[in-house]
């Protein structure tokens, strides 16, 4: 079974930046052969969206409002997914959830997903 652990949301002021990680146990690239890692985010009353994606071939994958403001990584010799934002929107906030997949088709589709994180909490005002 893979760990997930989102740490770095908060509050902050439209504008600014955030760092999510997300720390992977066990490691992932190990476990599986192919695997996609990514980025979901889920606001109130809304449904889950993907933001971004990285698989084990480094290929990315952002969502449209993603593109430009936000940056996906994965350093695999520490296990960790990162998501660097910037330029942050009221309409970022939302709790965002860390996921890992093998075989996945669809980067940013939740349903391709089978392991998943408690989230953490992003507010920009």
């Amino acid at each position: 079974h893979v760990q997930l652990v989102e740490s770095g949301g908060g509050s902050v002021q439209a504008g600014g930046s955030l760092r999510l990680s997300c720390k992977a146990s066990p490691d992932t690239s190990k476990r599986y052969t192919t695997y996609c890692m990514a980025w979901f985010r889920q606001s109130p009353g809304k449904e889950r969206e993907g933001v971004a994606a990285i698989d084990s071939n480094d290929k990315i994958t952002y969502a449209d409002f993603a593109k430009g403001r936000f940056t996906i990584s994965n350093d695999n010799a520490k296990n960790t997914l990162s998501l660097e934002m910037n330029a942050l929107k009221s309409e970022d906030t939302g709790m965002y959830y860390c996921a890992a997949g093998s075989g996945v088709i669809l980067p940013l589709d939740s349903n391709e997903y089978n392991h998943w994180g408690q989230g953490t909490q992003v507010t920009v005002s």
